[in-house]
């Protein structure tokens, strides 16, 4: 009898089938959820990173529809508080520094605070700025004093 065999005969012998619904739903009720609030509002960030949040994210990068924006809230937040957010006047560093609290708060509770969450917010930012394109680094490279080629030849 191999091994696979005999695994089998295990499961087979096991019974019952695995509960995962209920195995996750012992497990969700023992893990610490941080409890946020926002424009008046009390939220509870869900006890881990949604796996419709994270697929989202991706897409959401290079998009620019608030339908999308809202869908991937929706799954942390619950409703439509995109429009709630708006309508209080929150802006787009603002929403930034939310979603990174969030992210790492779900991931670890108590992890991370709103300052730190507006330091990496401007982290992210400061990355994103362009280099300088080709005739600004001419310009920077001539300012400096740079040379011209020499022919080789003796002067």
């Amino acid at each position: 009898m191999t091994d696979l065999d005999l695994a089998e005969q295990q499961l087979d012998t096991a019974g019952d089938p695995a509960d995962f619904d209920a195995f996750f739903a012992e497990e969700s009720a023992t893990r610490p959820r941080q409890a946020v609030t926002l424009y008046g509002t009390a939220y509870r960030l869900p006890e881990s990173l949604p796996l419709l949040f994270t697929l989202q994210m991706e897409r959401v990068q290079h998009s620019s529809s608030a339908d999308d924006v809202r869908k991937m809230l929706a799954t942390l937040y619950g409703g439509d508080v995109l429009d709630t957010w708006a309508d209080h006047g929150m802006t787009d560093r603002q929403l930034g520094v939310v979603l990174i609290y969030s992210a790492a708060n779900i991931k670890q509770p108590g992890s991370c605070t709103m300052a730190r969450a507006a330091e990496l917010y401007e982290q992210q930012e400061a990355g994103k700025a362009a280099a300088p394109n080709r005739a600004a680094r001419r310009t920077t490279a001539k300012k400096k004093g740079k040379r011209g080629r020499s022919s080789g030849g003796r002067s």
